[in-house]
């Protein structure tokens, strides 16, 4: 996928639908998290598995963190599950971040919630200035007085003015000149916000629900797709995957990083849909591993996708992952071409996530 963190929040896992195909079951754990198959007896697959060079680098996670959590690393909207705690309110406050990243229809809210509480605010004090403060006013109740001072603020925070009623006191005056500032930062505030969202490059990338196990040129692979959800063009993709799962060595139980080499880790275009395979040859981390040895190994496929938006021509990020859980064994996936013609080809998006029961070749360890 092409894409681009106050204190950070815990992020809520993003839910995906069952698969037609069945999946296996969660994993069994033990108190401290570490799956009961892979802490007593780990199968000759895993044995084969840990016996393999991991990759000798920091993946940022922790080796302690990542060792001891039986949650996935990685969500499937791409971000991170984790959370750091002891951070004051005041030293992680981070407003443009926030002000930036947050959805549109939030931002939206917070601004017309903004403005109009801020003119609020400024009718009550000029309410609070007393009478004749204010030259022109006709209300007669309080409640007609503080609706005419409100639209009073508004002229003034926009500085139209139309010229019915006038500041008169000093503190009137004092109060329209705070105003007039206050709604000037405003303005150029909300103004470069506005164009700052919109002229930040972000990548919507659909993952499929589920991966899958398929028979692939004899063997078997490890696969999943992905589609561009956006009408812009994404040029020179790149994904890598990495396979992090519990293994044992020097009799204690840690999380390793293992590289998967995809078939094409590369695109140059990416007009359509592309379905990343991850063949399971003899020189693959997860060659005869069977359904039961992947899961109780609590293992956990992270993606991370780099791309060029043509539109920006800056570098987009998009980033997920796949649980033992969310991938479906002696699967393929659905053909989702709706045909061609002269207007060109398509494809349907809607069944990017349809999956069909396949037979894994039978030579294949990892059936």
């Amino acid at each position: 996928m092409a894409e681009n963190q106050r204190p950070v929040e815990n992020p809520t896992p993003v839910e995906t639908p069952t698969p037609r195909i069945a999946s296996p079951s969660p994993a069994i754990t033990s108190d401290a998290g570490v799956p009961r198959a892979l802490a007593k007896d780990p199968s000759p697959a895993a044995q084969k598995l840990s016996t393999s060079k991991p990759e000798d680098r920091d993946w940022g996670f922790g080796a302690k963190v990542a060792s001891e959590t039986p949650q996935r690393l990685v969500n499937r909207d791409g971000s991170f599950n984790m959370r750091r705690l002891g951070l004051s309110a005041l030293g992680a406050l981070s407003p443009y971040h926030a002000l930036i990243t947050m959805p549109w229809p939030r931002y939206a809210l917070l601004l017309i919630s903004s403005y109009f509480t801020i003119n609020a605010v400024f009718a009550v004090g000029y309410l609070l200035c007393g009478d004749g403060a204010l030259q022109g006013t006709l209300g007669q109740t309080t409640g007609e007085k503080l609706l005419e001072m409100f639209f009073f603020s508004i002229q003034t925070f926009t500085t139209v003015g139309y010229g019915r009623i006038n500041p008169m006191s000093l503190a009137a005056n004092l109060l329209v000149s705070v105003q007039f500032l206050v709604g000037f930062l405003w303005s150029a505030l909300s103004t470069g916000l506005f164009f700052a969202r919109f002229s930040r490059p972000q990548a919507k990338i659909l993952f499929s629900d589920h991966a899958v196990l398929a028979p692939y040129r004899s063997i078997t692979a490890f696969m999943f797709r992905i589609v561009n959800k956006r009408q812009n063009e994404l040029i020179d993709v790149n994904v890598s995957l990495t396979l992090n799962r519990l293994e044992i060595k020097d009799g204690k139980t840690q999380r390793a990083f293992y590289p998967l080499t995809l078939e094409r880790d590369r695109v140059q275009f990416f007009p359509l849909h592309w379905v990343l395979v991850h063949p399971i040859d003899e020189s693959s981390p997860l060659y005869g591993f069977s359904r039961e040895a992947f899961e109780s190994a609590d293992s956990e496929i992270l993606i991370s996708l780099q791309a060029t938006d043509e539109t920006f021509s800056q570098t987009v990020y998009a980033r997920s992952s796949y649980k033992h859980n969310e991938v479906a064994w002696g699967a393929k996936f659905s053909n989702i071409f709706a045909g061609g013609d002269q207007s060109g080809m398509s494809i349907d998006i809607r069944r990017l996530h349809d999956i069909e029961q396949a037979d894994l070749a039978p030579q294949n360890p990892a059936k």
